[in-house]
């Protein structure tokens, strides 16, 4: 995985941020130069430049912070969710954008016009806020919301005799009525109306500045042009790329992570090396995953299920309708196996036992050790017409135990038998272990299937 590290063909989030970062100061360069080679009356050109992109952000703090707040007031009196009072309250009380507008505009010193305009949007604005609040509380009170978790301006609202006593759907109607209706509309229009007025008597207050420096601002103009482009077109590539390296592998990534899967390669050189070695990650807890999933169901002397397994494997077969065999398997005399040979061998027989009953059985048979030398066989699918083949595998078995060719004792099985017709039954191992008590009674190293005349 270190190879695959190594080998990423990827462009480098630091190395395009250094390269955006040197071009763009590269061209600023060349823009300081540019304005060098002007005279005073192009420094005045630049300041009413500077001046009316200062307006286009101080317009546009206003119409988006009060384009903002009506959106989290109609959210509020449609779903009555205080998170959008809370969001209200943020702009109005913290974020402040048209207050921080106005003041900022004053610093600009363009006409008194224009700043009145923009102070009239803002009158506007908070004649609309007045409104937004008597429907925050309208809505609050018909929703009967707790008024002391609320902020203190919709507290402080006083609703009229008429709209306390009105029901609750009729709060509702009116609350949404006044953020929607076309009183509301007409102020809004009041709004965006003296926003362009402030914009265009910007613009007009720009142009009179300009007009005296236009021949000697005709080159560096175009100069600048260029150099503004650029800067654009580098602009909309760092978007792009930003979009291609780093939000679109996010938003695979996260999908991924959703879905509990490997994350896909993609992405810029970074991206590729988490996602590499998330993956090393992702494959190392699967696999001890899997580890201990198989350690907390298999034997871990002779590898195939162990008693918890089975007694889970023997209630889930309970539900089912199915037709299956139960065999309980025990190993004769292995006690004298242990006392004469040593536990060492005693364990080489139970893995000998166990690969055998793998190795008769088929894939979707379950052979587990259920205790020191008692194994057992659930075989799915299976009817009573099968005896003989199963009877077959059995003595097939002792054969192989009692005929040695590893250098291991001679042993013998005893196995009891029982068929069901309706799944794991609650009686089902009692009938087994009763057909395995009758092989013992007869001189064991056999196999017996549980009759109800027996």
């Amino acid at each position: 995985m270190k190879e695959k590290k190594t080998s990423i063909k990827a462009m480098r989030i630091r190395t395009l941020n250094f390269v955006m970062i040197l071009l763009s100061c590269v061209l600023y360069i060349f823009l300081i130069l540019a304005t060098v080679h002007i005279s005073t009356r192009c420094d005045h050109m630049l300041e009413a430049t500077n001046r009316y992109i200062a307006c286009q952000e101080n317009a546009a703090l206003v119409s988006e912070a009060s384009d903002d707040m009506t959106e989290y007031v109609r959210l509020y009196v449609i779903t009555e969710e205080a998170q959008y009072i809370d969001a209200y309250f943020e702009e109005v009380d913290t974020a402040r954008r048209r207050e921080r507008a106005l003041e900022q505009q004053n610093e600009e010193h363009v006409s008194e016009k224009a700043h009145n305009f923009l102070q009239k949007a803002l009158d506007w604005s908070n004649q609309l806020m007045e409104k937004e609040i008597y429907a925050m509380k309208l809505t609050a009170s018909a929703c009967k919301a707790d008024m002391e978790k609320l902020p203190p301006k919709v507290q402080e609202a006083q609703l009229s005799e008429a709209d306390t006593n009105l029901g609750k759907e009729e709060k509702l109607e009116k609350a949404r009525d006044m953020v929607f209706g076309f009183e509301y509309q007409d102020t809004k229009k009041q709004i965006r109306e003296n926003v362009e007025y402030f914009l265009n008597d910007a613009v007009d207050w720009t142009q009179k500045a300009q007009a005296n420096s236009v021949w000697a601002l005709r080159r560096t103009m175009t100069q600048q042009k260029i150099f503004i482009s650029i800067l654009f077109v580098q602009n909309i590539i760092t978007f792009i790329l930003i979009i291609c390296l780093i939000v679109k592998p996010l938003q695979v990534y996260v999908k991924c992570i959703r879905e509990e899967k490997r994350l896909e390669i993609t992405g810029s050189y970074e991206f590729q090396y988490l996602a590499l070695t998330y993956n090393d990650i992702y494959e190392i807890n699967a696999a001890n995953e899997a580890m201990l999933r198989h350690q907390a169901e298999h034997d871990p002397l002779t590898g195939i299920m162990n008693r918890g397994a089975f007694e889970h494997l023997r209630q889930q077969l309970k539900a089912s309708a199915k037709p299956l065999a139960l065999l309980l398997v025990d190993v004769d005399k292995f006690k004298l196996i242990n006392d004469g040979y040593g536990h060492e061998t005693g364990d080489l027989v139970l893995k000998k036992v166990a690969n055998l009953l793998v190795e008769n059985f088929r894939v979707s048979d379950y052979p587990a050790r259920i205790g020191g030398d008692e194994f057992a066989v659930i075989m799915t699918d299976v009817t009573a017409d099968m005896q003989s083949v199963i009877e077959g595998k059995i003595y097939g078995m002792n054969h192989v135990l009692q005929n040695p060719t590893d250098g291991l004792p001679k042993v013998s099985l005893s196995v009891g038998a029982a068929f069901s017709d309706n799944g794991f039954t609650d009686e089902l191992y009692a009938l087994t272990d009763s057909a395995l008590y009758q092989v013992k009674e007869h001189g064991r190293c056999g196999c017996r299937f549980y009759k109800e005349k027996e």
